[in-house]
């Protein structure tokens, strides 16, 4: 091996990096002390970033379609697009976002809050009778068997019994509660420090985008070739359309099936239409298991006013669902994702494993991302190679 200076600096780099790497595996909680720490500083940025990217969505169509003409696009003379917009177009437009937004979450508060307390009391009501009855069923079906139908004899459901338990178990665990009173304000005020700072700094993202994006991509350029430039803009403008698109889409989803379990409901006469949707609705943002998790909730609740009112509705959930599954979740989110179905499978499996919930929202359109650059730069490989694929089915999706 020839010893030319620009060797020299390979070995060197490597020697360097063995040494990094066996010093970070040598002192891992000191690493994971310093990842912590940094991370509680870029925490704040994080969320105010996420934040940004969503509240973007709707600011953007607002902007367009409220004051498209108050916004002008020019083209420069090296072929790239400018806009201009009067000055009030985008603070008008951060604030009436927000405003929607907090509309929306008071206006399911309200609705879902005092929905909640009536039904509490309905099924503490409907309990006192219904688990009586359960009890003597229960005792005929197992009449054979005197250890079983003796135990089911013996147990005693008595509702004010139940609650005057719960208060004394609450009572009792309030003593830890108080004991960690000083950690619990803590990480309450960090919380709140976290998202105030999030939130500022997730409207500045909003207001000066443009600007960010052009110091951004100067900066890219300054210190990146040309080729890696391009390829980064692509990868960032596909990933922001996949996302942008996916949420969107997600939420209209959402927001059709909630509306469809109402009216049916309603038109059906089933117990708890206006909770039973607003729950189907929020817990289908989560995808493939979300609408099934509200499914179960909703049976739970009638059941205990009416079994056969209860299979009904799972009748109904299954009939929307495959409604919902083949016409409208293709059309509103489907186009936007562009997955096979078990590549969808498979995101929601690992996003759930990983980061629960919002794993399953981030991992799908991640997914997506990931799978449209492997097909790319498959089939540009093939190209390259003069070999032809099998099957074009795979672009058609």
């Amino acid at each position: 091996m020839n010893l030319t200076k620009e060797n020299v600096k390979k070995i060197c780099g490597i020697i360097l990096f063995t040494v990094v790497v066996f010093l970070a595996i040598q002192n891992l909680d000191k690493v994971f002390s310093g990842i912590s720490f940094v991370w509680g500083i870029i925490f704040p940025f994080i969320l105010g970033g996420i934040i940004a990217f969503i509240l973007n969505i709707p600011m953007r169509a607002i902007e367009k379609h409220l004051f498209g003409k108050c916004v002008k696009t020019m083209k420069n003379a090296d072929g790239s697009t400018k806009t201009e917009k009067k000055k009030f177009v985008r603070p008008v437009s951060i604030l009436i976002t927000v405003i929607a937004v907090l509309a929306v979450i008071a206006a399911v508060m309200l609705i879902v809050v005092p929905q909640i307390g009536d039904t509490t009391k309905e099924l503490v009501k409907t309990a006192e009778t219904f688990f009586p009855k359960v009890q003597v069923y229960a005792e005929d079906l197992f009449r054979n068997n005197a250890g079983i139908s003796e135990w089911i004899s013996e147990l005693d459901f008595n509702i004010d019994k139940i609650l005057s338990e719960s208060i004394d178990f609450l009572k009792n665990g309030m003593g830890n509660v108080v004991s960690g009173t000083l950690t619990a304000a803590k990480a309450v005020v960090s919380g709140i420090t976290s998202f105030v700072i999030g939130m500022i700094f997730a409207f500045y993202l909003l207001a000066k985008k443009e600007t960010i994006l052009r110091q951004v991509n100067m900066i890219m350029n300054a210190a990146l070739p040309k080729k890696a430039v391009d390829k980064i803009i692509y990868v960032a403008k596909l990933s922001n359309e996949t996302f942008s698109s996916f949420i969107a889409g997600q939420c209209i989803e959402a927001v059709i099936l909630g509306l469809m379990f109402f009216i049916v409901m309603s038109i059906i006469r089933l117990p708890y239409p206006l909770l039973i949707s607003v729950l189907i609705a929020f817990t289908a943002l989560i995808p493939v298991f979300g609408a099934f998790i509200g499914c179960i909730v909703g049976a739970f609740l009638i059941i205990m006013v009416s079994p056969v009112k209860a299979l009904i509705f799972v009748v109904m959930f299954l009939v929307i669902q495959q409604i919902e599954g083949n016409l409208i979740y293709p059309r509103v989110v489907g186009k936007s994702v562009g997955l096979p179905s078990l590549w969808v499978l498979a995101a929601v499996t690992i996003g759930s494993s990983l980061m629960g919930v919002a794993g399953m929202l981030f991992f799908i359109p991640l997914t997506s991302v990931i799978y449209t650059l492997i097909r790319e730069w498959t089939y540009k490989r093939l190209e390259t190679k003069k070999i032809s694929a099998d099957s074009q089915d795979d672009k058609k999706e």
